[in-house]
C-alpha cells in the first residue's frame, strides 16, 4: 500500500508520525459505507501509476449563498468575519481577512489568508506531536503561539491522547462532525483565537478528509442510464437525485469531485489520490488585480505549505512593512476596476482541488454498471433547505449592521437632543 507523505510535502515527519497520518487516512476510508467502495477507487496510489492530474478542481468562493440570495449577499456574508467563515466556507477553502491600523489609526484590511489544509492532519499531529503543532503554528502565523492557545494547558504532554484531541479540537479545530467529539461536548467550530482570528487550517465540519473521500468514492462508479441505444452516461442531476443528495449538487466542490471521478469510472479507469494526499490551490488568477497602473507586486502573492504546484496556503496583500493596504488594490469586475473589499473576491479567483491519479481504461462488466432511474430534470438550488439557514444568517448580519450604525451615530444624535 502507498505510504502517504505530509500534505504538500510541507512537513518532514518521522516514520512514526507518517504512520499515524496514514492510519488516520485508513480510518477515514474504513468509515465509509461499503456501497461506496469499488475497484474504481483505491487508496493504493502506487497501483494506479501515472502522473498526478488536476482534473478535479473548482473555485473557492462559497456557492450556496449566491444561489440562495444573490452574488452581492454571497460576498457580504462570506466576508463577515468569523461568522461568515464558520457558516459558509464549505468549498474546502477557508479564508480570513487580517486588519491593521493605518497611519491615521483607522482599521483597514491588510491581507487575506487562504488555507486548504485538512483538519485531520492537524489533529493527528496535535495528538501525537504537540510540540510540532506549536512550532508549525508559530512558523506559519509568525506569532508567539503557545500551548495554552492551542490546547488550553501549558503541558499537553501530561494529557492522554484522547484528552489532547478533545482539548485541541475545542480550542483550535472544532469537532469535524466526529461523533465521539460531539458527544464529548466539542463545538462545531473552535473557541480559541489562533484559528479563528487567523486561518491556520480548515475547520468547517464538511471540509474534512472523510468528506473528501466520500465525494470522490461516491462518484467513482460506472453509473448509467438505460436507453434504447444501450447504457449511456448519466447527468449530474440524475446522479445526485438518485441518492437523495441533491443539496450536494448545489456547491462547487461536490459536483466537480464526484463527476470527475465518475468520468474516469465510466471508462473503467481506477482513481486514487496522488501522493501526498491533500487539498491544494491549483490556480490563482492574480492578473485580475491591479496596484496603481501595474499588477500587484510579486511579494504580495505568497504561496506556502507545500511544494510548487502543491500549495495549501496563500497570503495575498501587502506585507506588514508596506504602507499599502488591501483596499488599495483594484480588482477587475464587469469590465471595471474597483477597490478590493475582502476575501470573497480573492477566493472567487482561486481554484482548489485534490490531485488525482487516473489509471488505464479497463472493460466494465455488465454487472458493474449501476443503472439509475431518477429524473434528470434541473435541480432548483434556490429551493434547497440550506437557504433557510442562510436567510437566518442574512437577518443576523443585517441586524448587526443596524446595531453598528446606531452605535456610531447615537452619541452625536443624543447630544443634539
Amino acid at each position: 500500500m502507498t505510504t502517504y507523505k505530509s500534505p504538500g510535502n510541507a512537513d518532514l515527519l518521522s516514520d512514526e508520525l507518517t504512520q499515524k497520518w496514514n492510519d488516520e487516512i485508513q480510518r477515514s476510508y474504513d468509515g465509509q459505507s461499503d456501497e461506496l467502495k469499488s475497484r474504481f477507487f483505491t487508496l493504493d496510489a502506487d497501483s494506479v501509476g501515472g502522473a498526478p492530474v488536476n482534473a478535479v478542481r473548482w473555485f473557492g468562493d462559497p456557492a450556496e449563498p449566491a444561489f440562495c440570495l444573490g452574488p452581492q449577499e454571497a460576498e457580504e456574508l462570506s466576508d463577515w468575519g468569523v461568522r461568515g467563515r464558520h457558516v459558509l466556507h464549505n468549498e474546502y477553502c477557508e479564508y480570513v481577512v487580517v486588519f491593521q491600523n493605518d497611519s491615521t489609526g483607522r482599521s483597514r484590511p491588510k491581507r487575506v489568508e487562504v488555507t486548504t489544509e485538512l483538519r485531520e492532519y492537524w489533529t493527528t499531529l496535535a495528538v501525537h506531536a504537540p510540540e510540532k503543532v506549536r512550532d508549525l503554528a508559530r512558523s506559519i502565523l509568525k506569532e508567539d503561539v503557545d500551548f495554552p492557545d492551542l490546547f488550553g494547558t501549558n503541558n499537553p504532554s501530561a494529557l492522554t491522547e484522547r484528552e489532547r484531541l478533545i482539548a485541541f479540537s475545542t480550542l483550535t479545530a472544532g469537532h469535524g462532525n466526529e461523533q465521539s467529539l460531539v458527544d464529548a461536548g466539542v463545538p462545531a467550530q473552535p473557541t480559541g483565537k489562533t484559528n479563528t482570528r487567523r486561518a491556520l487550517f480548515m475547520t468547517h465540519p464538511i471540509n474534512g478528509l472523510d468528506d473528501l473521500l466520500y465525494i470522490v468514492m461516491f462518484g467513482a462508479h460506472p453509473y448509467a442510464r438505460a436507453t434504447t441505444s444501450g447504457l449511456l452516461k448519466t447527468s449530474r442531476e440524475q446522479l445526485f437525485r438518485e441518492f437523495g443528495v441533491e443539496h450536494l449538487a448545489c456547491r462547487h466542490a461536490d459536483p466537480a469531485a464526484a463527476m470527475g471521478a465518475y468520468a474516469a469510472a465510466f471508462d473503467g479507469r481506477p482513481v486514487a489520490f496522488a501522493n501526498p494526499l491533500g487539498m491544494y490551490i491549483t490556480s490563482f488568477a492574480s492578473s485580475a488585480f491591479r496596484y496603481g497602473t501595474a499588477g500587484v507586486p510579486e511579494d504580495w502573492i505568497r504561496f506556502s505549505r507545500g511544494d510548487d504546484g502543491w500549495y495549501q496556503r496563500l497570503e495575498f496583500g501587502p506585507g506588514d512593512e508596506s504602507p499599502a493596504f488591501l483596499d488599495d488594490i483594484l480588482v477587475a469586475e464587469g469590465g471595471n476596476l474597483s477597490p478590493l473589499k475582502g476575501g470573497f473576491q480573492v477566493v472567487a479567483r482561486i481554484e482548489v482541488g485534490p490531485r488525482l491519479l487516473v489509471g488505464d481504461p479497463t472493460a466494465v462488466q455488465e454487472d458493474e454498471y449501476r443503472v439509475l432511474t431518477a429524473s434528470g430534470s434541473p435541480i432548483r438550488c434556490s429551493e434547497a433547505r440550506v437557504c433557510e439557514r442562510i436567510k437566518v444568517l442574512k437577518d443576523e448580519y443585517d441586524a448587526n449592521k443596524q446595531v453598528a450604525a446606531f452605535t456610531r451615530i447615537a452619541p452625536r444624535s443624543m447630544g443634539r437632543a
